[in-house]
């Protein structure tokens, strides 16, 4: 590659700790004209955030060593034009809310498709406040699917206790957490 090529590769810090998808996401990114640096922990991403500024991050909601939006908030403190995603697997309204209020543009699910993150990162203020509908948007049984895991995960994987706060019966439960997520 030319070095007029890397000079117009956009830097991009991901932190996830899932190593496996950060690299596929990372090397993803790159043929989209991003430059990416990965982080597996809250700890590091705020290293790197601290260490020089980033112009775009792609960050995990819910790490080992914490909350991903500790490094939004870093990210933020260190470059305020920085343009943020944050991933999860769990998905609720609150924490959408909260990663939008410490600086970021949006809140996609997890696995996320590289164009849309791409998208989104590139998407201009001008544009308007809301981004344009996925291309492939979630069925109801996966949405179903992922509601029901967020709140077994709140639960600390209790199955009875989900099953009452979800009014459903127990073994109905233990049959649906049984079963593989349906396809997106």
């Amino acid at each position: 590659m030319s070095e007029s090529q890397d000079a117009e590769k956009k830097k991009l810090l991901i932190v996830d700790d899932d190593e496996r998808f950060a690299e596929r996401l990372s090397r993803a990114m790159d043929r989209r004209g991003f430059e990416p640096v990965i982080a597996n922990s809250v700890a590091d991403g705020i290293r790197l955030a601290h260490s020089e500024s980033q112009e775009y991050a792609v960050v995990d909601l819910r790490l080992q060593d914490g909350s991903g939006l500790d490094v939004v908030k870093a990210i933020h403190e260190s470059s305020e034009d920085a343009r943020v995603v944050v991933l999860t697997g769990y998905g609720n309204i609150a924490t959408a809310v909260a990663a939008v209020k410490v600086g970021a543009l949006d809140y996609l699910p997890k696995p996320a498709d590289p164009d849309q993150v791409a998208a989104t990162l590139l998407q201009s203020s001008a544009d308007g406040d809301m981004p344009p509908p996925p291309e492939l948007p979630m069925t109801a049984d996966r949405v179903r699917w992922e509601h029901i895991q967020r709140v077994y995960e709140q639960c600390d994987r209790n199955v009875s206790e989900t099953a009452r706060r979800l009014r459903m019966h127990r073994r109905t439960l233990q049959r649906i957490l049984a079963k593989y997520a349906p396809h997106a």
